[in-house]
C-alpha cells in the first residue's frame, strides 16, 4: 500500500492506493469556503488550516481503506510546485510517518501527479499520448512517452495566466464567489456564448495566453451599468468561458498528432463541462481526480524513485516548477 499526501494549495488530501493502481481510499478536505471571503487562497491561512487537517485526513484515509500504517510500505508526498508553506506541512507529515515506520519516502512533482491520475484503475491509460494539463496554477501541453516524469516533454505552456487563474479572475470581475471556475461554468449554462466576441490569443507554436482575454472582459464589464451587468452576466460568463475553452481545444487538437494522437485532459479545469463536451474523444480524468487529491500523488509515486530512510530528512519543498 502507498499512503499519498497532498497539501500544495488549499486542499488537505490523503489517500491509500495499491501498487497496481487501485484506489482504496481518497480523502479531500477543501478550504474553499474558508478562502471565499477573500476571493482567493490566502497562503498563510491555508498553511495553518493544513496543520489542523493533515492528521485527521490521514487517519480517515487509513480507516476508509480498512488498513493501518502496518500495511503501508511507501509514503508519497507532493514536494512542489505550490504554496511553500502549505507544501511544508505535507512534507513534514510525510517525513514523520516515514521515519517513524522506517519506510521509503517518494517526493512527487504535483504536475506528474495530475498526469498520473490517468494511470489509476479503471482508466490505466498507457503512453504515448498528448496531455492537456489545465489547472489553477498551470496550463501546459505535454508529450507523454513514459509513465515516469522523465518521459514527459513540455510542448507548450501559458505565457501569463493559467486557465484556472483566468477563470477565477474573470469570476471576480463578474462579481461571482470563489472558486470562480465552477461558478462561471454554472452561470454560463444560462447565457449565450456568442453574445460577446472575446479574443482568443493565437501565438506561434503551442503556447497559451489569457491576459488579453481577461482585459477584454474587464472592458466589457466597465461598459455596462449595474443593471445591465446583472442582466448580461450569464452572457458574459458564457462568452468568456467559450473563449478559454476555444484556446485550450485549438492548441490541444493541434498537439495531438502522430503516434501521440490520443489526447488526455487533467487538472481542475478538466472538470469544466464545456471543455469536456468540446473534446468528446479525449480521455478525461474522472471528476474526483481532476482537482487536487492524494490518490494521484500515490499513483505518480509508482513511477518515481523513493528516497531511502534518513536521506529524506534533508528533503525540502519547492514552490516553482522551473
Amino acid at each position: 500500500m502507498i499512503l499519498g499526501i497532498e497539501t500544495s494549495c488549499d486542499e488537505t488530501a490523503a489517500a491509500v492506493v495499491t501498487h497496481r493502481g487501485e484506489i482504496r481510499s481518497s480523502v479531500v478536505s477543501s478550504q474553499a469556503e474558508l478562502h471565499a471571503r477573500y476571493g482567493g487562497v490566502v497562503p498563510e491561512i491555508a498553511s495553518r488550516r493544513h496543520l489542523e487537517l493533515i492528521s485527521p485526513a490521514i487517519r480517515e484515509a487509513l480507516a476508509l481503506a480498512g488498513v493501518s500504517l502496518d500495511d503501508v510500505d511507501t509514503v508519497a508526498v507532493t514536494a512542489g510546485p505550490g504554496l511553500i508553506g502549505a507544501l511544508l506541512v505535507g512534507v513534514s507529515a510525510a517525513k514523520g510517518i516515514a521515519w517513524g515506520r522506517g519506510l521509503p519516502l517518494v517526493p512527487v512533482n504535483h504536475l506528474h501527479g495530475h498526469v498520473a491520475s490517468l494511470y489509476l484503475a479503471p482508466l490505466e491509460l498507457e503512453p504515448p499520448f498528448t496531455c492537456l494539463l489545465a489547472s489553477g496554477g498551470h496550463t501546459m501541453l505535454l508529450d507523454v512517452r513514459e509513465r515516469s516524469w522523465d518521459g514527459v516533454r513540455v510542448l507548450g505552456t501559458t505565457l501569463d495566466d493559467a486557465a484556472g487563474e483566468a477563470f477565477d479572475k474573470g469570476a471576480r470581475l463578474l462579481g461571482l464567489p470563489y472558486p470562480g471556475g465552477a461558478e462561471i461554468d454554472r452561470l454560463a449554462r444560462e447565457g449565450d456564448p456568442a453574445a460577446f466576441a472575446f479574443p482568443v490569443a493565437r501565438l506561434p507554436g503551442l503556447d497559451f495566453s489569457f491576459s488579453g482575454l481577461k482585459t477584454a472582459l474587464l472592458y466589457a464589464v466597465r461598459d455596462l451599468d449595474r443593471e445591465q451587468l446583472r442582466a448580461r452576466r450569464p452572457d458574459l460568463a458564457a462568452s468568456y468561458q467559450r473563449a478559454i475553452v476555444r484556446a485550450l481545444v485549438e492548441r490541444a487538437e493541434a498537439a495531438a498528432t502522430g503516434d501521440s494522437g490520443t489526447l488526455a485532459i487533467v487538472g481542475g479545469v478538466a472538470a469544466n463541462s464545456e471543455l469536456r463536451a468540446a473534446l468528446p474523444d479525449a480521455v478525461a480524468a474522472p471528476l474526483p481526480l481532476c482537482t487536487d487529491n492524494a490518490a494521484m500523488i500515490a499513483s505518480a509515486a509508482r513511477y518515481a524513485d523513493p528516497v531511502p530512510a534518513a536521506e529524506y530528512l534533508a528533503l525540502d519543498a519547492f514552490a516553482s516548477a522551473s
